[in-house]
């Protein structure tokens, strides 16, 4: 009786959630508008993101997910549907792009690379318009899913 398997009586987690609980550690990263607008704690002119990776694998870290767009609607990459984003600011003369610089630390370090999208946009004049948002939303995140390699999760969190 020792070694035979027991049945279970109810649902099993899938391959992957075994997998996802057993990482334990996820950082989510929350790097915005107030740094590109020299607003709080400065700008990213000395932006190191194989720093931030390096320290969180040291950490036991095995995923990172980055606010790659909060609610007040700035784009931590050059989206082409809004202005609001690293485009328009004077960090790397507007070439910049954060997604990029933490999905290739990712890819660096070994660790796991996911992206928050905020679902609120406080920018968009589309917001609450209902199926116009919801295409600039889709595209928002095809622009995601599409130009930055792997990305092992997309967090939706409820707006409140």
């Amino acid at each position: 009786m020792k070694n035979e398997l027991i049945k279970s009586v109810g649902a099993t987690p899938s391959k992957y959630q075994l997998e996802y609980q057993k990482e334990e550690l996820s950082a989510f990263v929350h790097f915005g508008i107030n740094t590109f607008m020299d607003v709080e704690w400065g700008n990213p002119e000395n932006l190191n993101t194989d720093q931030w990776i390096k320290a969180l694998k040291e950490a036991g870290f095995k995923r990172v997910i980055l606010t790659a767009k909060h609610h007040d609607g700035f784009c931590l990459w050059n989206s082409k549907y809004t202005e609001h984003s690293v485009a328009k600011s004077p960090w790397e003369n507007g070439k910049g792009d954060i997604v990029y610089e933490v999905s290739n630390s990712c890819k660096k370090y070994g660790v796991k690379f996911a992206v928050y999208l905020s679902p609120w946009d406080q920018n968009s004049k589309l917001y609450g318009t209902g199926e116009g948002y919801n295409q600039y939303y889709i595209n928002q995140l095809k622009e995601l899913l599409s130009n930055y390699g792997d990305i092992s999760e997309v967090s939706f969190l409820p707006l409140r």
